[in-house]
């Protein structure tokens, strides 16, 4: 393989390229023969050969069995070790933190989460965040010590200029000054710290409905309504890490509120945020309303009126899409991104449907015209959005053979 134009094309430069690329290969192919390794990279058969030996005895890769039972004689297949590295993700929410370990293959081995304790309680975020690594850590059969790097995800962002926590006040003790210094200090592994709508994203970007697209929003509506923007390739954080808090727009439809961060809302939350489907389903006469908290009721709603031919069901699934496309039509106009993903339980719950609504909203609203879709990661997508990103910084440093 080529090198890059400005890289000196030594022979441990060459060879640390290929052997990125031959890893890459197994990642996403899973495990390859030497012939098929050299097939994909355009390298000899002598070459991957010793690409493979050299990758072996650093540990990088391993035997994993044969191709008996295909056609022709049985060959060798390796497969990139996934005891040659850790990461770990932690999702925050006001209510537990949940954090998951991953080896070098993407795999989860370890998964641990514990409540987060009231606002009154004395326990430090160090401990919950600590408590709940080790967890993960031990089930995965590890330690704190043999995690490589650590992406915490939460709502907000933490301001670069001040390291303080800002459009989160309902995050109980994250907005310490000291904070960051005190997770560097008790954690043993480089930290890293991303807007939790942002992870989603990547997650997305990496694994689901956003693959090969650099120009994309997400929009997410659990408990509170955000957004991410991936220009280029590369999420837009903007000056403050505030890129994308949403749920502060203002929009028609909605009362003008001043002093969002105090009020912790704004305009677009309040239109089409998950807490006001209850409300709506009661005005447009729907009785049967179920009990829970806010984000299970307006999933339960939504999904419910998706697979409803009654009126007042059809109303409310309409009547929330225009919600979602007002607010969505001040990026899109913007921003005129390729595509929009649409994810987390309250937009996921009115599937198709819900989906359909929304488009043909966003057409009469918006000149751009982006293609919606819904997401594809659906299982702890914070949580795995924290993971890739761990899992690519820690791929860098460990897959580097040029040392």
């Amino acid at each position: 393989m080529a090198g890059t134009a400005g890289t000196p094309g030594t022979p441990r430069v060459l060879r640390a390229m290929n052997d990125r690329a031959a890893l890459d290969l197994l990642l996403e192919h899973g495990p390859l023969s030497r012939s098929r390794i050299g097939k994909l990279t355009g390298l000899s058969k002598p070459t991957a050969s010793q690409l493979l030996a050299r990758l072996e005895a650093a540990g990088l890769v391993v035997a994993t069995g044969t191709t008996e039972g295909r056609p022709g004689p049985s060959a060798q297949l390796y497969g990139v070790n996934p005891a040659a590295g850790h990461a770990a993700g932690v999702d925050v929410t006001p209510e537990r933190v949940l954090a998951a370990v991953a080896d070098i293959t993407g795999r989860t081995v370890g998964r641990h989460e514990i409540p987060t304790p009231g606002r009154r309680s004395a326990q430090p975020v160090v401990e919950q965040v600590t408590a709940a690594l080790d967890g993960a850590a031990k089930a995965a059969g590890l330690t704190r010590d043999d995690i490589r790097r650590l992406v915490i995800g939460t709502p907000g962002a933490f301001d670069p200029g001040t390291g303080r926590l800002r459009y989160a006040a309902h995050l109980p003790g994250w907005h310490s000054p000291a904070l960051l210094d005190a997770l560097a200090a008790a954690l043993p592994m480089p930290v890293e710290y991303e807007n939790d709508v942002n992870l989603v994203a990547l997650a997305e970007q990496r694994l689901g409905a956003a693959r090969g697209h650099d120009d994309f929003v997400l929009l997410w509506n659990e408990a509170g309504l955000g957004a991410a923007l991936v220009l280029g390739g590369r999420l837009h954080r903007g000056f403050t890490g505030g890129a994308g808090e949403v749920g502060f727009l203002p929009v028609p439809g909605a009362p003008l509120v001043r002093q969002v961060t105090r009020a912790n809302s704004g305009g677009y939350q309040e239109l089409a945020g998950a807490q006001v489907i209850p409300r709506l389903a009661r005005e447009l006469g729907i009785t049967d309303i179920p009990e829970g908290p806010y984000t299970e009721v307006a999933a339960a709603l939504l999904a419910r009126a998706a697979d409803s031919g009654a009126d007042p069901q059809r109303r409310l699934l309409a009547t929330y899409a225009t919600g979602v496309a007002t607010g969505l039509a001040s990026l899109v106009s913007v921003l005129d991104p390729e595509l929009v993903v649409l994810s987390g339980s309250a937009l996921a719950s009115g599937g198709e449907r819900l989906l359909a609504l929304v488009q043909a909203e966003l057409a009469d609203l918006a000149a751009s015209r982006p293609r919606l879709v819904l997401g594809d990661v659906t299982e702890h997508p914070v949580l795995r959005g924290a993971l890739e990103s761990a899992l690519a910084t820690t791929r860098d440093d460990i897959f580097d053979t040029s040392r």
